[in-house]
């Protein structure tokens, strides 16, 4: 009998301590959540980076400052959206869709008391329609803030329309329009940074929409709007 027991007891001895160092790695570092493949193991930490970092979708409101060439430029806005895809944490893939429909008239008065400047919003004929699509790089991935970096490439078609107001037909028919002969390629390199409460933000970016057309036509664009990540 006094054999058994000391078996029983060394078998116990060799199993305890590997059982207790097991609950401890899992303390750790996670759960089985937390072991990439080929039975590599990382840190919470490291997991953690991807959590509310998969996908970005948000909305915004574009500001196109159209410069064709010379003196003149033409101030358009509108809304666009955008989806995003994480590659890792510091870098995704983002493409982006915006449709302007309205330009800015500044007129100047003078008065006997001095110079008066007054600004109108007025609905526009020609329809800036803007694709673009590349990597965005991005620091601060899980915080509350994060700023980031942006290169795309792509297209802004110029279309007409007859009337002022904007449908959705005249929309259709200026993706259905994309390739004729007032589309131009179009690069975009811009900056910009995002606050988040939990999942909702708030995303601000400003850049430079480039377009090829007889040359190199630089154009101001901005946007705000809200965004969510999950």
């Amino acid at each position: 009998m006094k054999y058994t027991i000391a078996y029983a007891t060394l078998v116990l001895s060799l199993i305890v301590p590997p059982v207790l160092s097991g609950q401890a790695a899992d303390a750790a570092y996670g759960t089985d959540s937390a072991f990439g493949s080929g039975g590599q193991s990382a840190s919470v930490g490291e997991t953690g980076r991807y959590t509310l970092n998969h996908v970005d979708v948000g909305v915004f409101a574009d500001y196109f400052r159209f410069s064709p060439g010379g003196n003149s430029s033409t101030n358009f806005v509108g809304p666009g959206g955008r989806l995003a895809f994480s590659v890792q944490p510091n870098l995704a893939l983002e493409g982006e869709m915006s449709y302007d429909f309205a330009r800015n008239y500044t007129g100047t008065t003078t008065t006997g008391s001095g110079t008066t400047t007054t600004t109108t919003f007025v609905t526009s004929s020609v329809r800036p329609l803007t694709g673009l699509f590349g990597p965005r790089l991005q620091f601060g991935t899980s915080g509350p803030f994060r700023v980031f970096a942006t290169g795309k490439v792509g297209f802004v078609d110029f279309s007409t329309s007859s009337t002022n107001s904007v449908t959705g037909g005249q929309f259709s028919g200026a993706v259905a329009g994309v390739g004729g002969s007032g589309t131009y390629l179009a690069f975009y390199p811009g900056a910009g940074f995002e606050a988040f409460y939990g999942p909702v933000g708030l995303r601000a970016e400003a850049g430079d929409e480039i377009y090829m057309n007889n040359g190199v036509r630089n154009n101001l664009r901005v946007s705000v709007g809200p965004t969510i990540r999950f």
